[in-house]
This record gives structure tokens, sequence and C-alpha cells, in this order.
């Protein structure tokens, strides 16, 4: 260290080393307290390694509903011989190498056996929480109900586990379904040959499903916020309402973004019916429900309610609090229930209270509107108020300034909601107070505006509407009907030298592609000028653009799905667009989105009015395809094309071949185009619902189990 040159400096450096001796102080104790809270959460030592899960809420949100009590529960931590036999089952679940049902069974028994007494354990331990979550996903039913009555009387201390909240989640999911099979008189869990005689029958799963809320009576209010409890909470909402388990929505609802998904090898991968439709409850749960919503919001002030509706964590939770209001308490001939206890929280004196821009309720409205989380809430509300609601809502906060929201960035979605639920009338006026706004829609990239609007004018037959805003959005995209697709679905390929140096993020990047293409595909299912439009913008593209189209992006692979399926007046578009992918049929087999363009071409018919294909040219693609046989076969995508065209049956027996492709013509194209969607290659992405996040279908399961498989 240098020498200081006067004795200032010297006693400046001496000041400095002091501060930064005590910052290291400072920054080490705040390490180890934080590594001590960790440990305490997580039960089990192992707080300083990475979370198995991550929320992604922040933690430093304002305490709403009291504050949680501080003991937690600790139930002891695994010895190392315990750890490691439970991680070799774990392995040995995921191998799944049992050479049949009844040996694994017999290994679940077993167990079973060595984790009795020790289930809280595992269920907060980080390295072990994934056995118990598989495990619950391999019982019977009578392990389940054993497993709820270990867990008893600890709910609510397991709830808010970093870990054990998860298996929580898990338990009542699977069990959800016992429920309705048990209220019809079925039961599976009745002693067998092998248990103890003297065991008592286990109770109904609905009487255990009580007793889990008796614990959390009480304790509602703050763990509407908590990190953890609150995804559990939702589960439990869901499950008290009887509404499907397997739906997209209900599980962006349940899970967060980032929730690990813990598989089952040898079970269906394919849902229940029990899971993808509404379930029969008891009467106790719809009563259940409502008592859950009037006690969580008995004790909160206004104030604290419109702070909850903000909250990251609390804000998903009050959504299904709120739909559940309105549903379980809304009768057909009475639009204004008192029992709506949460609705009426919201908009007092609703109503009435909405013509006064000055009362509580319209001041929660204006409040949420612009805001990035609470206007989430307001969606909600908009989609399920009662008609009364609705018709105050849009006179007199929606209606004057409809094209205002429809251009904001946040409050374009509650005005979507609103263009949903409105009359023909309303609709057209609203349709004319937009039209002089819609180059700035366009400018703005709010094309899910643009398409509820094409949707719902076409779903209310309002055609007139709908030839104005084909007319306006040729016009705002530069009056030439050839560039509408290139604009909507590939703006890259558009763009101008300076737009391209300032290019947006890829994640808006990706949305505005994404929009741009619903945008399309909503315009294809429109007969008459939309649909002809979209398609001569299309036949006008180079075949560079078409391939770039089709292979890059599921959103737009679906423009070129949906434009082989539409009818056209011009007799060659089809033949024209199917020659000029030909060429690059090894190329779209491959291709994680063209292989559904080229499944798509074999069930179009040979002849046709609208809609055809020779049949030569299905027959060039097949031998393209032959000839690299060997390669579609080491593809996930291109063994499902090869199935699809029955490539073995073109080698072997040539003749069964072209029977069978001339059979598909004297059946319909769109049913056997409905039956290959729902078949082999999954669902499609919603076209109707305008969420805010963009879902592609999900074949990377199956692609995975395949090449585990071979």
């Amino acid at each position: 260290m240098p020498k200081p040159r006067t004795k200032r400096q010297a006693i400046r450096d001496e000041r400095k080393a002091k501060r930064r001796e005590k910052s290291l102080v400072g920054y080490e104790a705040s390490k180890a307290a934080k590594k001590q809270r960790l440990n305490e959460e997580n039960g089990d030592g192992t707080g300083d390694q990475e979370p198995r899960f991550e929320d992604g809420f922040d933690q430093s949100q304002p305490q709403i509903g009291g504050p949680p009590p501080m003991e937690r529960e600790f139930f002891g931590m695994l010895s190392d011989e315990e750890q490691e036999y439970f991680r070799s089952v774990d392995e040995q679940l995921d191998i799944d190498d049992f050479p049949s049902q009844e040996e694994r069974q017999l290994y679940l028994a077993s167990v079973f056996t060595e984790a009795q007494g020790k289930e809280l354990k595992l269920a907060c331990s980080q390295s072990c929480s994934r056995l118990m979550e598989r495990l619950i996903l391999m019982s019977n039913t009578r392990q389940k109900k054993k497993l709820f009555l270990q867990f008893a009387s600890h709910f609510l201390n397991l709830i808010q586990h970093r870990f054990a909240s998860h298996c929580c989640e898990t338990l009542f999911l699977q069990s959800a379904p016992i429920i309705t099979r048990e209220l019809g008189g079925e039961r599976d869990d009745m002693p067998t040959e092998q248990d103890d005689p003297d065991e008592k029958p286990l109770p109904f799963m609905e009487e255990l499903f009580l007793l889990t809320l008796d614990e959390l009576e009480g304790h509602l209010g703050y763990l509407l916020t908590d990190r953890f409890a609150s995804h559990t909470l939702r589960v439990l909402l869901i499950i008290l309402s009887g509404r499907p388990l397997e739906q997209s929505q209900t599980k962006s609802l349940i899970h967060s973004k980032k929730k690990e998904h813990i598989s089952v090898p040898w079970t269906s991968d394919g849902p229940t019916d029990l899971n993808t439709q509404l379930r029969a409850v008891p009467i106790s749960f719809n009563l259940a429900a409502k008592k859950i919503i009037a006690d969580s919001i008995s004790g909160m002030n206004p104030t604290e309610l419109r702070v909850l509706a903000k909250h990251p964590t609390g804000n998903p939770v009050l959504q299904l609090l709120l739909e559940l209001d309105i549903s379980l308490n809304l009768k057909a001939d009475d639009d204004e229930s008192g029992d709506m206890v949460l609705l009426w929280r919201l908009l007092p004196g609703a109503p009435a209270s909405l013509k006064d821009a000055t009362t509580p309720a319209s001041d929660f409205i204006n409040s949420m509107l612009y805001d990035h989380i609470g206007s989430r809430l307001l969606e909600v509300l908009i989609t399920n108020c009662p008609g009364k609601i609705f018709k105050a809502l849009y006179k007199h906060v929606f209606g004057n300034r409809i094209h205002s929201f429809l251009r904001n960035d946040v409050a374009s979605y509650p005005a979507i909601r609103i263009l949903n639920r409105l009359s023909k009338e309303d609709l057209v006026a609203a349709v004319e107070k937009t039209l002089p706004e819609f180059g700035k829609l366009v400018a703005l990239s709010r094309f899910n505006v643009i398409k509820t609007l094409f949707e719902r004018c076409h779903a209310r037959q309002a055609k007139i509407e709908v030839d104005k805003l084909t007319t306006a959005l040729i016009g705002a995209l530069g009056s030439d009907p050839k560039s509408l697709v290139p604009k909507l679905c590939l703006p890259q390929s558009s763009e101008t030298e300076d737009e391209k140096n300032h290019e947006p993020p890829q994640k808006n990047r990706s949305a505005l592609v994404s929009h741009g293409s619903q945008l399309t595909t909503a315009m294809l299912a429109i007969p008459g000028f939309p649909s002809s439009t979209i398609l001569s913008s299309l036949a006008a593209l180079p075949e560079e653009l078409i391939l770039q189209l089709a292979t890059s992006s599921t959103p737009t692979s679906y423009v070129v799905v949906n434009a082989l399926s539409t009818q056209s007046k011009n007799k060659v578009f089809h033949k024209t667009l199917v020659a000029t992918l030909r060429p690059h049929a090894f190329q779209l087999a491959t291709s994680e989105y063209g292989n559904k363009i080229l499944n798509a071409i074999i069930f179009l018919p040979s002849k046709g009015d609208g809609i055809s294909v020779p049949f030569h040219v299905k027959e060039l693609i097949i031998e393209q395809l032959g000839q690299h046989e060997q390669e579609l076969r080491d593809s996930f995508e291109g063994r499902r094309v090869w199935r699809t065209w029955k490539g073995d049956l073109w080698r072997n027996r040539r003749r069964e071949w072209i029977s069978w492709v001339k059979e598909l013509d004297s059946t319909s194209s769109q049913t056997m185009m409905e039956q290959q969607f729902k078949g082999n290659n999954g669902p499609r992405y919603d076209q109707g619902d305008n969420t805010r996040s963009f879902t592609r279908p999900d074949d990377q399961a199956r692609k995975r189990k395949w090449e585990n498989a071979t």
C-alpha cells in the first residue's frame, strides 16, 4: 500500500478503511440472517440451496388481512440413510422398469410402508418433496386418504411451505375426481385381505376436504397474499366450485409459469372426463365456497380491498373469488342478488352509483382501468357481472370513450371484454366511433383489438361493418391488399432500414407476430371480402416468404393451414400454393411448425369447386418423402408425417395407397381435417380467447416421451 503524502490523506485512508470494514461486517451479518431465515422456512437445513420452484412475486408487497403467525412447525429432518433410500426410490420410479403392474403396485406399497410416519418430513424436504408428489400421483384412493389423515392439523403450515405447498396442491387435485365418484355411490377404498382387519373404514373424501377447510378458517385474510399458500387456495376454490381441472385457463390460474412438472411415465397422458368437464360436487362445497368468500373479505376495509386488487399475488385469488361470488349467487330472474358479497363490496350502490363519477364504485373502476394488475380483475368483473351492472358500465364508463380505451395498452383488455358482450346496435356504434382511430390502432399494433372487432361483427351479422373494417385495415397498412399478410405475419420482411435499426425486443416481436397471425386467421374465417383479401395477399407472396410463413412459428404456420381449408373463387389458388410448397416437402416434414401443413395437404380433395389439389401433386410429394424415409424416421415430426401419409403402405402396396387417397376425396375435407387436428397434431391454439399471452400447442411432452422410448 503506498505511503500517504500528507497527514490529511492518512486520516482519509483510515476513515475509508473503517467504512469498508463496517460494510463487509454488515454484509456478512445480513447474509447469515438470510440463510438462517431460509433454513427456518424450509425446515430441513437446505435453505442455502437454490429453490426448486420460483414464483416470481415480490415478497415486499404489503401484508393484507393481518400478520401471519410467527411460529412455524418443524417436523424434523430425514437421516442420511433415509434420504439415500428415498432418492433411489425416486430414480427407480422414474426409470419404471417393472415387469408388470402387479410388481409396480407391490413396490409402491412397500415404499408407502417405509414412508409411514415420515410423510411430513418428505413433504418439507427439498430433495424428497418431488418423490412425495410422484407418490401422490401413483397412489390409489386409500393411500390418498391416509395421506390426508397424516397431513391433518398441519395444513396451515404445509400450504405456506416452499416445498410442502406443492405436495398439498397435487394431493388436492388428484383427490378431486374421487369426490365425484363417491357422490355417485362408487367407493374403491374398502379394506382388502392384506390390510389389518381391525382397521377402521376411512372417511369420505368430502369430509376430509371440509376438515381441511376448518383448519384454514380464520387465517384466510393473510393467506390470500402468501407467496405459496395463495396457489393452494386457488386449487381449493376450483375444486369446491366443480370447475374443470385440465383447462388451460384453469392451469394458468393455479400454477405459476415456472411451476415444475412432475410426471409419471406409466400413466396415461390424456386427461380424463372428470378433469376436462364440469364435476358434480356436494352442496356442502358450494356453501363452503360462499363462506370462504365472506371470511376472506370480512375484515378488510375498502382501502385494503383496493390494495388487494393490485397485489401481484392476491389479485389472481381475488379474480377467482369474484367469479365464484357471481356464479354461485346469480339467479336467472334476479340481477341484484344480495348474496353477492364481494361484488357489492367492490361496487357499492351499483348500478345506480355508476352514474356519478365521484362515487366509490366509479372511482374503483377508473383506478383499475389503467393498472397492469387491477385491470385483470376488471376483465373478470365485466365478463361475469349481471346484465344491469354491465349495461350501466357500458353506458356511463365505456360507451363514450370506447375508442380511447381500445388504443391504450392496458385498458384495451377490459374494453375487449366489453365488446364481447355488446348487442348488435351498440357494437355498430362502437365500430363507428373506432373507425376514425383505426390508423392509430394499426400503428400501435393493437391487432388483438382489431381481431375482436372482426369476430364480433361477424358473430352479430354486421356485414357492412365487416367490409368497413377490412377497407380501413387495407388503408392503414398502405392501401395495397397484397401487403396484408407480410405486414401482419412477417413484419420483418417489409421493414425499412431505419425500422430495422430500431428493432423491438424479441418478446414484443413474438407477440406482434402472434397477434397479427391471429387477426389473419380470423379474417380467413369470415366469408366474403375479408377472406378473399387474405387469400389474394397469400397468392401474391414470393416462394421464400411462403416458406418462411410455413416454418417460422406456430401462429404463422396456421395461417397457411387455414388458407388451405378456406373456399376460394380463384380455382388455381390451392394448386398454386401447394405447388409452391412441394419442392420443400422434406423441409416441411421435419419442421416443428411446417409438418402440420404437410399433414393437411393429404386430406384436401383432388377435385372440387372451392378447394382442390390434383392427385398427381400428392404423388410427387410422397415420392419426395420416400427419398428421405430414414431421415424422416429419425425425426419426431418426420415420423408423424410419414404415418399420416401412410408411407409404409405407399412403399409396399402402391395400389392400396392410391385407393386410400381416392377414398379421402369422397369424404368431407373439413371433417377429415378436424379429425386430424384432434388426433395426431394436438390442440390448436385458441382463436377466440383475447388473453394477454399466446399459448401454442404443447407437442413437446409427447416428443420427449417418444425420444426417451427410442
